[in-house]
């Protein structure tokens, strides 16, 4: 006697199981990179910009120092812009971009005991992983700023005489 062994049969609701079987795992995967790629891209764009209003922040406040302890305007102004330009350094910012970021507003004479000096710094941060030809065309970059008010002291150069 011969025994001859059957091909077994698969039921068609089965097969179906068995056809769509891995696809969970791709389906996934390819939900996850579209839903991951613009999350990763939005913290990054969040940090840069936090990095950004970090610097602006500080750079404002000791410019506004620097100014107000200088002897004269001349040094006064260049030491506002090397304050600027070092703390935005620090965030990774360009530091070229320190003279151009600062205004300063006196509410006498610039210097004067007594007087108080306000100074702005603005900040253009560009969206990371944008080219440059696509800058030229649509802006893409988000203004940044920061206002921080010094005193002059009252009895700044007195000691000078």
């Amino acid at each position: 006697m011969r025994r001859t062994e059957r091909a077994p049969t698969r039921d068609p609701e089965q097969a179906e199981v068995d056809h769509e079987a891995g696809s969970a795992v791709v389906e996934f995967l390819g939900v996850s990179l579209l839903l991951l790629v613009p999350v990763v891209y939005l913290v990054v764009v969040l940090a840069h910009l936090q990095a950004a209003t970090f610097a602006v922040d500080g750079a404002a406040r000791e410019a506004a120092r620097a100014y107000t302890t200088a002897q004269d305007t001349d040094q006064a102004q260049s030491r506002a812009v090397s304050a600027v330009a070092l703390a935005l350094g620090d965030q990774g910012l360009d530091p070229a971009a320190a003279p151009g970021a600062v205004g300063v507003v006196c509410s006498t004479t610039c210097l004067e005991p007594g007087s108080d000096v306000t100074v702005t710094v603005d900040v253009e941060v560009p969206l990371p992983g944008v080219p440059g030809s696509v800058r030229g065309v649509v802006p893409l970059a988000v203004p940044v700023s920061a206002v921080a008010t010094g005193h002059v002291d009252t009895f700044a150069g007195a000691g000078d005489e």
